[in-house]
């Protein structure tokens, strides 16, 4: 049980390390993508240049309802800028289609007069008039990366006319190929360097370029600037392959307003609707949420002659479509503050907090393992515990199965050397230990010592003799084997009797008795 506490308290301090390593490689970097319930709302609004809050008509639009009026005109106008992205299909583990739906609307608006309204907007089914109240809709659909939160090409389409309900969205939309800047939300781990940023509006990709840091509703923010180049807006087709509505006017001289040399009020002139803009992104640089937003946008007719030939009223002229500097409000900028709050916490519980809780509390556990350990060995080494040595299982020298208790051993000493000096001269001490001989109910029987002339001795009766003790006394009148001069067991020298023995293994016989009886 001890052991097993100890390998457990070793697993799972490895355990606890492992995790530790293993959280940040594996979880963090699966947090670091486009999450698949995307789900932002942002609100902007027309602000003033100058920062006077008590200009309520802060842009200026085109007035519709003068197309048909005998001169051009522009109102003062309140907008604001509605746009909420969410994830739609195709989305799966690799990409993330986003559909963002932006409108611009008019607030409030101001005449030359000084006449304000509040204009209202039809249904989505209803019958737009010149003076309603939804100035722009579009429907942006991309599909992106969910790593690097860049355009893949899969998906890429502005829907810029309506689609009546059950219809295709396609037969309204227009494919936007080579689309590669940022739009929504900048990728993860963002630098102080350029990047493309795309523009709807003009649908270009411009770079923004990193400007300062900034902290708002205390998160650190990356501020970068996009300029937008001008772009002639006609060369953006609609789903029929034509000028979008509105980019291009052909009207008289007088009614632009235009006068001056080479130039009559009746003269048709053509003037196309051109755009560009000045966008602050303001970004959160390890999760890429944009935090707040900020843009400059301008639309203005114009000549797309320019050359020499144009007379030069005509070259230089411009007439405002949109002219507005919008900023997300306040709701907007603490929602966003909130998600960025949110994405930051679960990478920073995912990549820091959690490691570091499982690496103490794995070294905890190992340290643990280790000092138990040392304190058992020490235990063990100032205090051994007595071992039970078990008996040897086998045969006894008394036939027994050997569990019973061991008999002392009985051994029987010869001299040492008494084939090399006489009985008499062997030192006690010199002596041989040989096992003890069996008893006689286990004996070996051997063969009776044999006559020169092939009989037996009388002394070895019967046929057969257990071994005997080499101190056994012989029975009366046996006759002594050192009478034998040649025997199986000594064989006299040619000089005599001599007290060395040829054979060691035989019994020395008792001479001192028979030289008693003699």
């Amino acid at each position: 049980m001890k052991r097993a506490a100890l390998a457990l308290l070793a697993f799972l301090g490895v355990a606890c390390i492992a995790a530790a390593i293993a959280v940040p490689t594996y979880l963090v970097p699966k947090l670091k993508v486009v999450p698949l319930d995307l789900d932002i709302t942002s609100v902007a609004t027309s602000v003033p240049d100058d920062g006077d809050a008590g200009n309520r008509f802060p842009a200026t639009i085109l007035d519709r309802c003068s197309i048909t009026a005998s001169r051009a005109a522009t109102l003062d106008v309140h907008l604001t800028q509605q746009r909420r992205s969410v994830i739609i299909d195709p989305s799966n583990a690799d990409q993330a289609t986003l559909q963002s739906g932006q409108t611009l609307q008019i607030d409030r608006t101001r005449d030359a007069k000084g006449k304000e309204s509040e204009p209202s907007m039809a249904g989505a089914d209803g019958e737009r008039k010149c003076d309603d109240g939804l100035l722009n809709a579009t429907v942006d659909r991309v599909s992106v990366s969910r790593k690097t939160a860049a355009p893949n090409g899969a998906v890429s389409s502005l829907q810029v006319d309506a689609v009546p309900e059950g219809g295709n969205v396609e037969d309204g939309s227009v494919k936007i190929d080579d689309r590669q800047g940022f739009q929504y939300k900048f990728g993860f781990d963002v630098t102080k360097r350029d990047y493309y940023y795309y523009d709807t509006t003009t649908r270009q990709d411009a770079i923004a370029k990193f400007v300062d840091e900034k902290t708002i509703n205390g998160v650190k923010t990356y501020h970068f600037r996009a300029d937008v180049p001008e772009r002639d807006l006609s060369d953006l087709p609609n789903p029929q392959g034509e000028a979008t509505t509105g980019t291009i006017l052909n009207m008289p001289a007088k009614w632009w307003g235009i006068r001056g040399k080479g130039v009559k009020s009746s003269d048709i002139i053509t003037m196309h609707r051109y755009g560009k803009a000045v966008r602050n992104v303001y970004v959160e640089p390890t999760t890429g949420t944009i935090i707040f937003g900020e843009e400059e946008q301008e639309q203005y007719f114009r000549s797309p002659d320019q050359s020499d030939d144009v007379p030069a009223a005509v070259a230089k002229y411009q007439l405002t479509a949109l002219k507005g500097k919008f900023a997300w409000d306040d709701q907007t900028v603490s929602q966003q503050a909130e998600r960025a709050d949110k994405y930051l916490g679960q990478l920073r519980l995912g990549g820091v907090i959690v490691p570091i809780i499982l690496g103490i509390l794995g070294v905890v556990l190992l340290l643990a393992w280790a000092v138990l350990v040392w304190l058992g060995r020490r235990r063990d080494k100032d205090d051994p515990e007595p071992t039970d040595t078990e008996p040897a299982v086998g045969p006894t020298p008394n036939g027994g199965d050997g569990s019973d208790a061991a008999e002392p051993e009985q051994t029987t000493v010869f001299p040492a050397t008494a084939a090399a000096a006489p009985y008499e001269q062997v030192a006690a001490e010199d002596t041989t230990v040989l096992p003890p001989l069996p008893d006689d109910s286990s004996t070996q029987a051997i063969p009776a010592y044999e006559t020169p002339d092939g009989g037996q001795s009388a002394w070895q009766e019967p046929p057969t003799e257990a071994f005997p003790s080499p101190y056994a006394r012989p029975q009366q009148g046996a006759e002594s084997p050192a009478d034998v001069t040649d025997t199986e067991a000594f064989r006299a020298p040619s000089d005599g009797f001599s007290p060395y023995v040829t054979d060691p293994t035989r019994p020395m016989p008792d001479f001192d008795r028979y030289r008693r009886e003699e």
